[in-house]
């Protein structure tokens, strides 16, 4: 119940600030709980500042902003040294990436040098500054904007940033009610972000911990767990695929499908799970042929192909 729990209050906390992000809500708990960073990808001012913005200050952490831009380097997510001439000593002036919740926004018009200075962050929730390591925040949550890859100055992820990502959404324009209510919100001069966001009331840190030990306590079948590699394997092997889905693609579908499970209600993971979860977490790691491009075929339909096609087991749940 933890899991179901954490998203109601997560829902309650921002329903007085964003609007039109219930679809979106069940797939960033999962990344909370699973501790994975989230590709958003959407148009521009659809609200993911603000939504990023206000999740941070509901898990009751601190927001750090980066923007990225064709000359942005390194150094400017990462923090600088600078000498201090009273301590006579360098100190650390730290960069965005400190913060608990990161928001990078549009991170495909920046450059792929810095694009992959980001990797050890993600990974190791560590960073390396002039030869010094520096440790980052437990939960450290890296939300990055994406635009449609048709926008003028954009460059293409790197593959090994993209496997770093859990999972990617793509954020559609609101329905009418949830439109209207963010111009009844927010249509006055006066009307501040900042102020519907200070006044969220911040999750029990002790509730996500709990939801995180209610998904580790999820039980997988044997049979579930070759389910999962059978569809790794199909799009490794599939001649429309140029590069199918790594190990720790693997590893990120099955630790969302345990909080899927969980957010469920379940004691178990079934293939529904599995299958629910894989095209938020396989189709932006996939690279599709270039036959396949040509016939039509974008990442997202080639998953959902893909699933259709791997055999479904039947399992009973087992003991855990």
């Amino acid at each position: 119940m933890s899991v179901q729990q954490l998203q109601s209050q997560l829902r309650v906390a921002l329903s007085s600030t964003v609007f039109g992000m219930d679809k979106i809500l069940p797939l960033v708990t999962i990344a909370v709980v699973a501790r994975g960073h989230i590709l958003l990808e959407a148009y521009p001012g659809l609200g993911k500042t603000l939504f990023a913005r206000a999740l941070a200050k509901a898990l009751g952490g601190s927001f750090g902003r980066i923007q990225c831009t064709a000359d942005l380097m390194p150094s400017d997510m990462t923090g600088v040294h600078v000498f201090n001439d009273e301590s006579r000593r360098f100190e650390l002036i730290e960069g965005p990436l400190f913060a608990d919740v990161v928001l990078v926004d549009e991170i495909n018009r920046t450059g792929p040098k810095t694009q992959s200075a980001m990797l050890q962050a993600m990974e190791e929730r560590a960073i390396t500054i002039d030869r010094e390591h520096y440790l980052l925040a437990p939960d450290f949550l890296v939300i990055a904007t994406q635009n449609p890859h048709d926008f003028e100055g954009t460059y293409p992820l790197p593959e090994s940033q993209i496997d770093r990502f859990l999972m990617k959404i793509q954020l559609d324009y609101p329905e009418a009610d949830d439109e209207i209510e963010v111009l009844r919100s927010y249509d006055r001069a006066s009307s501040r972000y900042e102020d519907k966001v200070s006044g969220i009331s911040s999750i029990d840190n002790t509730l996500i911990t709990a939801a995180r030990a209610e998904a580790d306590q999820v039980h997988v079948a044997p049979a579930i767990y070759e389910f999962a590699r059978s569809i790794a394997v199909a799009t490794r092997q599939s001649r429309d695929v140029d590069l199918g889905l790594s190990t720790r693609g693997l590893l990120a579908l099955m630790t969302s499908a345990r909080v899927a499970a969980a957010m469920d209600r379940k004691d178990h993971v079934t293939p529904d799970h599995v299958k629910t979860i894989a095209p938020f977490v396989i189709a932006h790691r996939l690279l599709p042929a270039a036959d396949a491009l040509l016939a039509g075929e974008d990442p997202m339909t080639l998953t959902m192909r893909l699933l259709r096609d791997v055999p479904v087991p039947r399992t009973e749940p087992e003991a855990g």
